[in-house]
C-alpha cells in the first residue's frame, strides 16, 4: 500500500509532467480518464491546456463552447478551427455570451476554411480577444471590409494576418491594416482579387517590420507597387507567383531587401518582364542570404545552369529555373 501511495503521489506526477508535454490534445484528454491521480496531476499544470485544436472535426462549434466552459481552458492562447465542420456565426455568438472571458488571453485564432463565418462572426469573436496576435481566415468568401473593420477595432496587437482567398475584401481593408498594424510581421493576401496598387502601397509605406509577404495570384498589381517592396528592410520571404506585370525594374528594386531568404517568381504563363539582368542585380544584394529561388515560367531567364545559379547565389538549397 505504501508503495502504491508513493507511485501515485511521486512517480506518476513526475512521469506525466515529462510525457504530457509531448502529447496531442486528444491524447491528453484521454489520459484524464485513466485514474484520479493522473487526472489531478494533469489539471495541476495549466500550461498543458493553452491550445484547443478542432482541426477538421465535426460539430466543432458546439465542441468549442463546451471546452471553453471548462475551468482548465480559462486561459487558452491558441484555438485552431481550420476546416472544422459546423462552425458558424451562431456558435461564435454563444462563445461570447457563455464563456467570452475564456478568450481574454487568446493570441492565435485559425478560422481557415470556415466558410460559414461572416462579418458578424468576426465581430463577436474579436470582441472577446483583445490580445490576439495571429489571425487567419483563409478561403472565406463571406468576409468583407466590414469584418476587417471589426478586427482592427477590437484587436490592436495583430502581427500575423492571413486573408488568403478572401476575394470580397478590397483596398479599404489593406488601408485599415496599414493604419492600425504598423508592427505587422506577416501578411498573406493571396488571391484577394479586388486588391490594387493603392492597397499594397499603403501597406508598404506603413508596415516596415514585414518579414513575410504573400502576393500570390494578384495579376492586377504593377511595378509601381512592386518597387515599393524595397521599403521592407526585414523582409525574408516573398511570394510573387503570378506577378505578370513585374519587370526587371521592379525586381531590381526588390533586390534591395538584403535579408531576403526565399523568393517565388514562378508563373504558369510566364513573367515576361523578368530577365537574366534582374538575377544579377538580385545577386549583388542578396547573394549571401537567398536560399530558395523559384523562377519557373520566367521564359526570359535563359542559360542558367545549376553551377551558374550557385555562383550568383552560393547558399541556394532549393531552386527551379525555366529550361
Amino acid at each position: 500500500m505504501a508503495a502504491e501511495t508513493i507511485w501515485n503521489k511521486e512517480t506518476v506526477p513526475k512521469v506525466m509532467k515529462i510525457v504530457s508535454t509531448r502529447l496531442q490534445q486528444r491524447d491528453l484528454i484521454t489520459l484524464l480518464l485513466v485514474n484520479p491521480s493522473i487526472h489531478h496531476t494533469l489539471l495541476s499544470h495549466p500550461s498543458l491546456w493553452l491550445v484547443l485544436d478542432f482541426h477538421e472535426m465535426s460539430n466543432a462549434g458546439d465542441r468549442l463552447v463546451s471546452a471553453l466552459s471548462l475551468p482548465r481552458y480559462r486561459n487558452v492562447k491558441h484555438i485552431n478551427l481550420e476546416f472544422a465542420q459546423d462552425i458558424e456565426d451562431k456558435q461564435l455568438e454563444n462563445v461570447k455570451s457563455k464563456c467570452g472571458d475564456s478568450l481574454l488571453d487568446l493570441e492565435i485564432l485559425n478560422l481557415n476554411g470556415c466558410q460559414r463565418i461572416s462579418d458578424k462572426g468576426i465581430e463577436v469573436v474579436t470582441d472577446t480577444c483583445p490580445k490576439l496576435k495571429v489571425f487567419s481566415i483563409y478561403w472565406n468568401v463571406r468576409v468583407t471590409d466590414v469584418g476587417i473593420t471589426h478586427l482592427v477595432k477590437n484587436c490592436r496587437f495583430v502581427v500575423d494576418l492571413n486573408l488568403s482567398g478572401c476575394k470580397n475584401i478590397t483596398d479599404k481593408s489593406l488601408h485599415l491594416v496599414a493604419d492600425n498594424y504598423q508592427e505587422l510581421e506577416s501578411l498573406n493576401i493571396t488571391r484577394c482579387i479586388k486588391m490594387t496598387d493603392s492597397g499594397l502601397q499603403r501597406i508598404l509605406l506603413n508596415c516596415s517590420s514585414l518579414q513575410t509577404l504573400n502576393l500570390y495570384a494578384l495579376s492586377t498589381l504593377t511595378d509601381e507597387a512592386y518597387k515599393m517592396i524595397s521599403r521592407l528592410p526585414h523582409l525574408r520571404f516573398l511570394d510573387l507567383c503570378g506577378a505578370q506585370n513585374l519587370t526587371d525594374d521592379g525586381l531590381s528594386c526588390i533586390a534591395r531587401c538584403k535579408n531576403l531568404v526565399s523568393l517565388n517568381l514562378t508563373c504558369l504563363f510566364g513573367i515576361l518582364g523578368v530577365s537574366d539582368r534582374c538575377l544579377e542585380v538580385l545577386s549583388s544584394f542578396c547573394s549571401n542570404t537567398l536560399t530558395t529561388l523559384d523562377v519557373n515560367g520566367c521564359i526570359n531567364i535563359k542559360n542558367r545552369s545549376r553551377d551558374q545559379l550557385l555562383k550568383l547565389f552560393p547558399n541556394l538549397m532549393c531552386f527551379k529555373v525555366h529550361s
